[in-house]
């Protein structure tokens, strides 16, 4: 778009006598009727308060005023040069109003300087011996045609000519002498001209204010204006239409206003140029309720004003009003051009309005302009912003020699059409046609790379931007910054940031992309602080970033500041900083801040609800998840892979299997079920439901299978006892050429714990170091005290914690503390407990363990001294909960909990079942009661423990022989477990259940953990 906006002022300016769209006039060779009394008169501009004709123009800088106060008298020969053109080195414009300008000329040159005298200069010459009156008329008339060509050198030489002739300059040449400097480029010497006048008029300040708005330097024109009416220098309508083409080059709307209620005081309100020039300050201003007042309000309307309006209503995006206007053109008498045509063409690209667009193009082909360069560009920009490179593509292909503003818009084009690949190719080609690229191509090719994510030819494009001498240019500067940060080169990139000498708001906000990950987030903190303090103001993408930090590094001490100063810059508004608001806080655990935020958002897209259904499966929370992602479908937002992936995470956490199904067959009809995010969220979904095999195949049904998928499914089998399918998917794994990584080892040191391989698990840790250069966590050297400890190896688990240098490590004596439970070796064990209770005395499972290690030794008073001791801490102990899904309801139950409304119904299932498997001789084993009491009552404790409820319930509610799946929150006992292997025999009903350490699969009488666990 830039380019194509490039290519509109450029054949504009070759158009127009400025230099600038949409203001056709010429105030200086011309004189215009007065104004039409029809108009005046007519006041609809908003009341602006002015005291007397002049403005109240107090609040300007005082800079010009200070040169004229100088009353410095030079030589009007001071801006004249030898004919050959030579004069002192350049000087800065602002020099030039601060500083005495120095003697441009000397008359007492040598004569070898003399400039040739050619036929047309004789020509230019013939005739100045007239009398006074006729040679200033035709040094006038010479100058005004100078003027018109852009002819500097001959202006100047007709300059020296006065010089030498000794005339006295009238008004009218002094203002000739002003004119063809300003209108060739050269304001500087017009405003030292400008200072010899020795009365200047309107005409002279107008030509000088018109040199500073066709240079470009609109604050400087509008100070002039200023300068001009504190003299008493009255403005003609030629002034106010320049000043006013001055405040719309620096978007001054408040003086702009000022002007336009004193053109409305003088009666000049009503000229055509003032008019159209009043439409482009408001248009350009954003101002368009005015801008069409003004347009509505002129007596006549020229093509001038309508593209101003028509360029307004573009600049806004607003299309529909883009085409009513156009419309409205052509049904008038005013014939449109192809610049109204480039108009129309970026209303249609702003708002993607693809048909209107192509109806203006077949209206280009009618008029016999589609071949023109400036509307290919034009079309290739619509096309572009419509998503359809092909056919921007094809008017590319009808220009027969694009220049770089043509090469650029279809380099531009495909980069951001997602072609990235075809733009380096027409890069290729742009540079064997031989046309330089300019700072726009290169930043376009950039972006490219970027999006490739090549780093090498990202340097290539950058060498060519050293080549073409645009290394310090501020937008090639911020797309290479941001090139090296996503590509992940981010000292490359932070040095083109020291580098860059002009940066702004994006430079900073580029180098801060590249601090995102755990790794370097922090420094992302360090980066915005810095910005604060050298006076840049953050922006929205600016909070984005530095959230993205503040999630990454879990600091939500900071984020929480960040949130103050977003509300008070007015963004909490703003739907993406809400997003990263509730990114921050999910990902720091703070949900009820998240969800607080994300409620206020007015539009919700797929990656907040993304963000808000992982953060709820990622504390825990499944229920919340799943019931954001049906609202979030009741809300018509289509899930993706990563929001199937987190929802099934939330399944997996709670184990709700029913509604782990229903997403399997959601993902199944978006075509999502293959996606490796989804698909390894599906076997560990399955998995950790109890259903290994139905986990199995959808492993196997996977094309691709990388780490994660693995360890997914090695983990699977450790959990559910099948260590030998485990190892001998470690050894397929690693024949398929996959790496393992540190999960991978848990999951295989884990098999080999419930197994018993001691040998094999020793193998495998050792291969950590050595063979994978891993080295091993605290969770793998766990399990390996787990191996040596079920195998009561004591000896060795003293010597490997000693070894590791794990004595302070919690994980490592809660293992060494529940083998000792196992194999009642209560001295090592007390050292255990007395560890754990030093470091994590609130912890109730390790008093527990503890005072059951006492109570299988039959040590009572020991036993009430370790619950004394969780009394007096203040220690409760969890109560054990089973819960079991029935018809898509979950179950919950207590030990010995009364409230279920089936409790009586339960209780009598239990007899019923305790009965019968009495009579196959089953004897409860109260050995596992582990308190103080008669055998009658333990038999009483173990009858009412959860999972048995739980399991009565659902015999009671399940008609078909379905699996049965019950989960508990802590470890099964060795009654229940025995419980459940008969009740499986007797019923025929295969039983899965899952505690706090591996899932038990009871069948025929049997269970999948060889009571091991």
């Amino acid at each position: 778009m830039a380019a194509a906006y490039l290519k509109l002022n450029t054949e504009m300016s070759q158009r127009q006598g400025f230099g600038f769209p949409l203001m056709e006039y010429d105030c200086f060779l011309s004189r215009m009727s007065s104004p039409p009394h029809s108009f005046r008169g007519v006041f609809f501009f908003p009341t602006c308060p002015i005291q007397s004709p002049s403005l109240n123009l107090s609040k300007k800088p005082q800079t010009i005023s200070r040169y004229f106060q100088f009353s410095i008298r030079l030589k009007y020969s001071s801006c004249a040069l030898d004919a050959n053109g030579t004069g002192l080195s350049p000087v800065r414009l602002r020099d030039g109003f601060q500083k005495t300008p120095c003697k441009l000329w000397n008359s007492n040159r040598p004569k070898g300087n003399r400039v040739p005298e050619t036929s047309e200069k004789k020509k230019l010459w013939k005739g100045l011996d007239l009398d006074s009156k006729e040679r200033l008329r035709r040094y006038s008339g010479m100058l005004r045609t100078c003027a018109a060509k852009g002819a500097l050198r001959e202006g100047k030489a007709i300059h020296v000519q006065v010089i030498k002739s000794g005339i006295d300059p009238d008004s009218h040449l002094w203002n000739s002498l002003v004119n063809v400097y300003a209108k060739c480029g050269s304001s500087k010497y017009a405003s030292k001209v400008f200072g010899e006048i020795p009365e200047r008029d309107v005409v002279s300040w107008t030509a000088l204010i018109a040199g500073f708005v066709a240079e470009g330097y609109g604050s400087w024109a509008v100070n002039l204006f200023s300068e001009m009416r504190k003299e008493g220098v009255g403005a003609n309508e030629f002034t106010y239409a320049t000043a006013l083409k001055a405040c719309s080059m620096c978007l001054d709307l408040e003086f702009g206003k000022q002007v336009h209620a004193e053109a409305i005081k003088v009666g000049d309100f009503s000229d055509l140029f003032v008019g159209s020039a009043l439409v482009d300050l408001y248009a350009k201003g954003g101002e368009m309720v005015l801008a069409e007042r003004v347009f509505l309000c002129m007596p006549e309307q020229n093509p001038v004003s309508w593209n101003a309006l028509l360029n307004g209503f573009a600049q806004m995006g607003d299309a529909e009003k883009v085409l009513d206007l156009f419309c409205r053109m052509t049904g008038s008498e005013i014939n449109f051009s192809k610049f109204s045509l480039s108009i129309v063409l970026k209303g249609c690209a702003n708002s993607g309005n693809l048909r209107a667009g192509q109806m203006v193009h077949s209206l280009a082909v009618k008029i016999g302009c589609e071949l023109d360069e400036f509307i290919s560009c034009c079309l290739v920009n619509m096309y572009s912003k419509c998503g359809l490179a092909g056919d921007a593509l094809k008017v590319f292909a009808t220009i027969e020699d694009p220049d770089v503003v043509s090469w650029s818009a279809i380099i531009t084009c495909l980069n951001q059409n997602g072609q990235s690949r075809e733009a380096a190719e027409v890069f290729k080609r742009m540079r064997h046609s031989g046309v330089v690229p300019n700072q726009f191509t290169l930043a376009s090719l950039v972006s490219a790379a970027t999006d490739l994510g090549d780093l090498y030819y990202g340097e290539s494009i950058h060498a060519c931007v050293c080549k073409y001498g645009l290394e310090y240019d501020n937008t090639v500067c911020n797309a290479l910054i941001t090139m090296y940060m996503k590509i992940g080169s981010v000292q490359d990139g932070f040095q083109v940031f020291k580098l860059t000498t002009n940066r702004d708001q994006i430079s900073w906000n580029a180098l801060l992309s590249g601090f995102h990950d755990n790794e370097t987030c922090d420094i992302g903190l360090r980066i915005f602080s810095q910005m604060l303090v050298e006076g840049f103001n953050p922006n929205m993408y600016t909070f984005i970033s530095i959230l993205r930090s503040c999630s990454s590094l879990v600091d939500v001490g900071f984020g929480k500041q960040l949130h103050a100063q977003i509300v008070k810059n007015g963004l909490d508004g703003n739907d993406f900083v809400g997003t990263a608001l509730v990114d921050m806080y999910a990902k720091s655990r703070f949900l009820e801040d998240a969800e607080i935020i994300f409620n206020r958002l007015i539009q919700k897209d797929i990656f907040v609800w993304t963000v808000i259904v992982t953060g709820y499966a990622q504390d825990g929370q499944g229920e919340k998840a799943m019931k954001c992602l049906i609202q979030m479908q009741r809300e018509c937002v289509k899930p993706n892979e990563f929001t199937l992936a987190s929802s099934l995470s939330g399944c997996s956490c709670i184990a709700i299997l029913d509604s782990g199904r229903q997403l399997h067959s959601l993902a199944i009809k978006a075509g999502q079920s293959g996606d490796m995010f989804v698909a390894s969220a599906l076997v560990d979904m399955y998995a950790k439901c109890g259903c290994v095999e139905e986990a199995e195949v959808v492993f196997d049904g996977l094309v691709f299978r990388d780490t994660i998928s693995w360890n997914t499914m090695i983990c699977g089998y450790s959990q559910h006892g099948q260590g030998g399918k485990a190892l001998k998917a470690f050894e397929v794994m690693l024949e398929e050429g996959t790496v393992p990584d540190e999960v991978t080892f848990i999951g295989v040191l884990s098999a080999c714990s419930h197994m018993g391989l001691i040998e094999e698990g020793k193998k495998h840790f050792n291969s950590l170091s050595k063979i994978y250069g891993i080295t091993p966590t605290i969770e793998h050297c766990a399990c390996m005290v787990d191996i040596l400890g079920s195998a009561g190896k004591f000896d060795e688990v003293e010597s490997f914690i000693e070894e590791m240098k794990l004595t302070s490590n919690v994980l490592i004596w809660e293992n060494v503390l529940g083998a000792c439970k196992t194999h009642g070796n209560v001295e090592f064990g007390e050292r255990a407990a007395m560890k754990l209770l030093e470091l994590e005395p609130e912890i109730d499972s390790n008093y527990i363990l503890l005072s059951n290690i006492y109570a299988a030794k039959g040590m009572w008073d020991d036993v009430t001294n370790v619950r004394a001791l969780m009394s007096t801490r203040g220690v409760k102990k969890e109560p054990g909960c089973s819960w079991v899904e029935v018809n898509g309801q979950v179950h919950v139950f207590l030990s010995h909990d009364g409230s279920h409304p089936k409790i009586r119904e339960i209780h009598l299932k239990l007899q019923d079942l305790h009965q019968k498997l009495m009579s196959f001789g089953y004897t409860p084993n109260t050995d596992h009661v582990l308190h103080n009491v008669s055998d009658r009552e333990k038999q009483e404790l173990l009858f009412h423990h959860s999972e048995r409820l739980a399991l009565a319930f659902a015999l009671l509610s399940t008609s078909t022989r379905k699996t049965i799946r019950i989960f508990k929150n802590l470890r099964i006992c060795g009654d229940c477990h025995d419980f459940m292997k008969s009740i499986s025999e007797l019923t025929n009903q295969e039983l899965v259940v899952r505690d706090i350490n591996c899932f038990h699969h009871f069948k025929n009488g049997s269970c999948s953990c060889h009571n091991f666990w």
